[in-house]
């Protein structure tokens, strides 16, 4: 592949991450009651595959619907998991505590996805007697086949909350995540049965629609302040269903004309919560292509982009859509996710994430070469947030560099704590030609992310070359400081010589 223009600079900040979905075995695990050494070999592999294509984060679904796929869980083990609820893997292992370490060891931030109102799947096969509608049948409410949390009750927003919160104390995760099942999405003919509940908790409401968002709005910031508590740099986002409302229902809106909206049908007021500052990031699923009349990918990507009140907006792109042979031709044409991703990066969207794994796996298209070989080409550290932590790690120390039968091996001291207490999450180590001016900006001059030690191999040098490396430190929230350097060095056949 040919350089990019020399006036083109890749970003170097960018947020690229998947879900990973296990209700129903979508994604992972790929069968219910795999053995665990298989399941953790099949994650494993999962993580390798996103790494190689340039992601940087993954999203894993650990309640998929009243269940866990944890060990330190009020809910019973998740049939996906093991074959049958409440049923712990044998032999015994914690599946979130591997996956997070797995995660992190491919230098992946891990964010836990909690579906918040499922109780009984549809295809659910087995249901625990501890699962919640059993213990507490009084805090669940029946529609098209599911079992589904009362949103209205104080006791289940509470219990919802404790559940967030008891991840966040026992699991060293990078965010918590919820997807975009608040209250349910209509089915015609069916009624969603909270008249008492609406009756008993709301007084002093316009009509119902206003107080069940009154009750999701609660809830989202109950478990915001609870996750500040226990942990203030711990990221908190959502994934909302893309349209938050169209601008003929208010001017606020965006223009679209979708005939579903999260305000209006699923009673969730995406836009007061990041206005409100209750969440770090919004993901809104844009799962709709550029062609399309009544959501155009860019229409939607504009208002978002608008509307994120300076916090991170990660575009959730329907990567399942690749090829999908509908009405929308769109999608039918190999160049739509790729310029979908251009698009959101020239409008200043922070980054993406994609639905979902096994579409990602699938490549339809060869929409998954086009990031590997091209737009995700290069690295990309994740984009920081300030108003969680602004204070940047101190420079490495004692940069020296060894000849290896491989390359050049270059090794370091970590630094100390920063003023803030911060040690060095991993290090981004730079290296440049003697003609070109240093650009911390560039990432096609990162030749790696060191994320385990403080030493790192460059296996891509070349005999009689002279380079510049640099080494910087970042921390947990991808603050990076000042490098350390330059180390100047010739490469030989079998010795180094500083110049």
């Amino acid at each position: 592949m040919s350089e990019p223009p020399e006036t083109y600079i890749p970003p170097k900040r960018e947020f690229r991450a998947v879900w990973i979905a296990t209700v129903d075995n979508i994604d992972w695990p790929s069968r219910k009651n795999m053995a665990p050494e298989e399941q953790r070999r099949e994650f494993a592999d999962l993580l390798d595959f996103h790494k190689q294509n340039g992601i940087n984060s993954v999203f894993v679904q650990v309640r998929a619907a009243g269940d866990a796929f944890y060990a330190k869980s009020p809910e019973p083990w998740s049939e996906w998991l093991t074959g049958q609820q409440g049923r712990a893997p044998q032999p015994f292992y914690d599946p979130l505590e591997f996956m997070v370490e797995t995660a992190h060891r491919r230098g992946l931030e891990f964010h836990a996805w909690l579906n918040l109102n499922r109780l009984v799947h549809k295809s659910s096969t087995s249901v625990s007697s501890q699962n919640i509608s059993n213990t507490k049948p009084g805090w669940i409410l029946s529609y098209d086949g599911y079992k589904l949390f009362n949103f209205g009750l104080p006791e289940v927003r509470q219990f919802i909350t404790d559940l967030t919160v008891n991840i966040a104390k026992n699991y060293d995760v990078d965010g918590i995540h919820f997807d975009d099942y608040f209250y349910p999405y209509a089915v015609r003919g069916q009624i969603l049965q909270d008249d008492e509940t609406y009756k008993k908790y709301g007084q002093g409401f316009f009509n119902k629609a206003d107080w069940r968002r009154h009750n999701v709005d609660l809830l989202i910031k109950q478990i915001h302040d609870a996750l500040k508590e226990v942990n203030p740099r711990l990221k908190f986002g959502i994934s909302p269903f893309g349209v938050w409302r169209n601008r003929n229902s208010t001017p606020d809106g965006s223009e679209t004309y979708g005939g579903l909206t999260s305000y209006d049908d699923l009673f969730a007021d995406t836009r007061k919560w990041i206005k409100e500052g209750w969440i770090d990031y919004v993901a809104p699923q844009v799962y709709f292509s550029s062609g399309f009349s009544k959501v155009p990918y860019r229409n939607l990507v504009n208002w978002w982009t608008n509307n994120r009140f300076e916090r991170h907006l990660y575009v959730g792109q329907g990567a399942y859509r690749a090829g999908f042979k509908d009405l929308d031709k769109t999608w039918a044409n190999p160049r739509e996710i790729p310029n979908q991703v251009r698009y959101l990066r020239q409008h200043g969207a922070e980054g993406s994430i994609y639905f979902s794994s096994r579409s990602m796996k699938a490549n339809s298209l060869g929409f998954v070469d086009s990031l590997r070989n091209d737009l995700y080409r290069y690295p990309a550290l994740i984009p920081t947030m300030p108003w969680k932590d602004n204070t940047p790690p101190l420079s490495p120390q004692n940069l020296k560099a060894t000849i290896h039968p491989r390359g050049v091996e270059l090794l370091w001291e970590a630094p100390e704590p920063a003023e803030d207490g911060d040690k060095a999450w991993y290090y981004v180590i730079y290296r440049f030609e003697p003609d070109h001016t240093p650009s911390p900006r560039d990432p096609r001059h990162i030749v790696g992310l060191c994320h385990t030690g403080e030493r790192f191999l460059d296996t891509s040098v070349l005999p009689g070359k002279k380079y510049l490396y640099y080494v910087t430190a970042v921390d947990r929230l991808h603050n990076e400081g000042r490098p350390i350097g330059p180390l100047r060095i010739m490469v030989s056949d079998k010795t180094l010589e500083q110049f």
